[in-house]
């Protein structure tokens, strides 16, 4: 009979996606030091520390207050004796690995996007199937919310954000009814965009996505300017790995993915100069290597868990510094 599992029981609503599947890609070692970079529910850190043998450490860091809480739960377990929970935005990588005196690591762990705890509470504003404040930010103690975003920017503002980071096409049409709405009265609550949105560019009409789907996507990415969080998350993981160290992203929707995949590609390049140079001078070194091709959900998983139908995950290594830069860097 197989051992038990000790990875603790999540709260109702919670799946964590590909959870085997991300866990194997970080190829645990004994004694090794990992990062969840986004511990959320703590899915993906219980399985890892099940992997983990020796003096491990895992740093498990969350910018959303109630996750951080989750996760010096489980650093109360037997289990989670390695763990050290981090109250931070993944952005603030560097600032974090020096606080904690962490030179290297042998895996970095990001699972974007949001966590079941999140979408389904409604004051915490990320959904529009619950009436509460529009607030949407992953640390509801930092920086403005949604609403504030809403009510402020004017109508080339909110157009340019609702494209931008929502890929929505009448993002003019919904920005103009979002101005002329906000001289009546501010727009506050999450149902009451949803409906604005309904309204400016009309119902489902038999289609799946709510018509206010990328406005709301929009929104969330903006509030908690997502998108540079990444970037400056992934620099400072690959220059934190070991080498043979693993860096794992799981993204949900196509401009975090895109991000990604132009990262890797960059770091696992040789050259990096315009490809219209006939000559590369750019003296570009990879520091990565992709690991297989980007995995997805499973059917039987996406059947379970509907909410892991747009997950993607890619991976990466980190190469051997060569001989020749070790030897600078020991001499300077």
């Amino acid at each position: 009979m197989e051992p038990q599992s000790q990875v603790p029981s999540l709260p109702d609503g919670h799946v964590t996606v590909l959870l085997k599947e991300a866990v194997e890609a970080l190829n645990p070692k004994s004694g090794g030091t990992y990062i969840d970079g986004t511990f959320g529910g703590g899915g993906h850190s219980s399985m890892l520390l099940e992997r983990l043998t020796g003096n491990a450490s895992l740093y498990a860091i969350d910018a959303d207050p109630d996750a951080i809480a989750r996760a010096q739960q489980l650093a109360h377990l037997p289990l989670g004796s390695g763990v050290r929970p981090v109250h931070a935005n993944f952005r603030n990588l560097q600032q974090v690995a020096r606080d904690h005196e962490i030179a290297d690591v042998d895996g970095v762990l990001l699972d974007l996007g949001l966590s079941s705890f999140q979408l389904d509470r409604a004051e915490r504003g990320f959904a529009f199937r619950f009436d509460g404040p529009l607030d949407m930010r992953f640390d509801p103690t930092q920086g403005p919310s949604a609403a504030d975003l809403l009510n402020t920017l004017d109508t080339d503002g909110l157009a340019h954000l609702l494209w931008h980071y929502g890929e929505e096409s009448n993002s003019r049409r919904i920005a103009r009814e979002i101005i002329a709405r906000r001289e009546t009265a501010p727009i506050e609550t999450t149902t009451d965009l949803a409906a604005l949105v309904e309204r400016t560019v009309g119902g489902r009409r038999g289609k799946a996505i709510h018509p206010a789907t990328k406005t709301f996507q929009a929104l969330r990415i903006a509030v908690n300017d997502e998108l540079t969080a990444l970037g400056h998350v992934l620099a400072v993981a690959v220059a934190l790995l070991k080498p043979g160290g693993r860096l794992v992203v799981i993204a949900f929707h196509s401009l975090e993915d895109r991000l990604v995949k132009q990262f890797i590609a960059r770091e696992s390049a040789t050259c990096i100069c315009p490809p219209e140079q006939p000559v590369c001078t750019c003296d570009h070194t990879p520091r990565l290597r992709r690991i297989g091709k980007p995995v997805k959900p499973d059917p039987s998983e996406i059947s379970t868990n509907p909410r892991s139908r747009s997950a993607i995950m890619r991976i990466a290594e980190r190469l051997p510094v060569p001989e020749t830069t070790t030897m600078m860097r020991s001499t300077t």
